[in-house]
């Protein structure tokens, strides 16, 4: 079967963008191809995400993850926006949503818990719809 390639986009790609590329490679690489890219880009990826991502999933996103502007990413299937709050980047795809997801950034590290929790929850929820054929890619 050939892999989906899915897109998680937000403006700066430096915190739940990077988190959900990280739990997808991590625990979906046999079903999905995942990046993550934004419109603009940070020196560093937010070293609280990496810290929860390490201290939950024992991934150091430091060692594999950069911030990366949508234009160095391959053409992807679905892409699945973060809930920017702001113009979303746009990226052509056969599927596209968005998650709606408040930025963690600035706040403790419960709510960094609590938005990786929320991120991976939604990335086998669409691994799900796209089996039963509710989503087409």
């Amino acid at each position: 079967m050939k892999k989906i390639k899915v897109a998680y986009v937000c403006v700066h790609n430096s915190c739940r963008s990077q988190m959900a590329e990280a739990l997808t490679n991590l625990y979906y690489s046999d079903f999905f191809e995942a990046y993550s890219a934004g419109t603009e880009t940070k020196d560093q990826i937010n070293q609280d995400a990496v810290k929860v991502i390490k201290k939950i999933h024992n991934f150091d996103m430091n060692l594999k993850h950069k911030s990366k502007l949508i234009d160095k990413i391959p053409e992807v299937d679905v892409v699945i926006t973060m809930g920017c709050n702001v113009s979303c980047p746009w990226l052509p795809c056969n599927y596209r949503e968005d998650w709606g997801l408040e930025d963690p950034s600035g706040k403790n590290e419960e709510e960094f818990v609590k938005t990786q929790e929320i991120i991976f929850n939604k990335i086998k929820s669409l691994k799900e719809r796209i089996i039963s054929k509710e989503i087409v890619v």
